[in-house]
């Protein structure tokens, strides 16, 4: 029921911290990866930690600000594995700013990384997950997409655009055997997070309190739900949102 022996996986931004966790556990699940991202050295020491683990694993690097980038990813994935069934929408970014200060550049930068390559990546991977009868679509969502932060506007913008996408494009291709479901991370012990707290000296012991698992999430934390959501147990599960937060997101 979880085996996913035979499958492709994509995961953009796919090098390093959640990504990282995605792919780990589709790989272990026994897909196939590719790792989309920018820098190459990040991409060699995780093809080298897949690999090791036995899976069938590449790299390609892509700019998902560029649509043509994301057609060449989807493309080169075919190419090198095949076949297509799996993508996982995770690479994304935060420029932190208050609202009267949030510059027009900033706000395209954060939605243009974060929404509107979920967007045009699923598009172009839509007619070969169509095509293989097991289509599984995983966006990363955000748990600001469930309530905001004063330095969050682009970001948390973003993140609830994606939740909804989510549901948009799960009612849309549910007929062609596609799966489309979202991951909510709370806060995650990644370089993304290690400035935020640079910027919000409390928010290590806020999170430490709050969250009733009493820890940060770690990139191992994504690796079950990865490999729930892409397998033949989650067939008719498609437009949900799951929370990955140690709890986070329940406390008042």
């Amino acid at each position: 029921m979880f085996d996913l022996t035979g499958r492709v996986a994509l995961v953009t931004g796919g090098n390093g911290g959640i990504g990282l966790g995605f792919a780990r556990g589709l790989a272990k699940a026994g897909a196939s990866v590719m790792l989309a991202g920018r820098d190459a050295a990040k991409s060699e020491a995780a093809l080298a930690e897949l690999r090791a683990l036995g899976a069938q694993a590449e790299a390609v690097s892509v700019d998902v600000t560029n649509t043509d980038s994301i057609k060449a990813m989807v493309a080169a994935t075919v190419s090198t594995f095949g076949r297509l069934d799996i993508l996982v929408n995770n690479a994304g970014t935060n420029i932190r700013s208050r609202p009267e200060e949030t510059s027009l550049a900033d706000w395209h930068t954060v939605l243009n990384t974060n929404l509107t390559s979920t967007m045009f990546a699923a598009q172009a991977a839509y007619p070969h997950l169509k095509a293989g009868g097991v289509g599984r679509i995983i966006n990363n969502g955000s748990m600001l997409s469930i309530f905001g932060m004063p330095l969050h506007a682009a970001y948390s913008s973003s993140k609830g655009a994606v939740v909804q996408l989510t549901k948009t494009l799960a009612t849309a291709w549910a007929k062609d055997g596609i799966t489309v479901n979202c991951v909510l991370p709370g806060w995650i012990d990644t370089a993304l997070t290690r400035g935020a707290r640079r910027d919000m000296p409390a928010l290590d012991q806020n999170v430490r309190t709050r969250a009733p698992a009493g820890r940060w999430g770690t990139p191992e934390d994504f690796e079950g739900i990865a490999a729930f959501y892409a397998s033949d147990a989650a067939a008719y599960i498609t437009g949900t949102s799951i929370a990955v937060d140690g709890g986070y997101s329940i406390q008042g």
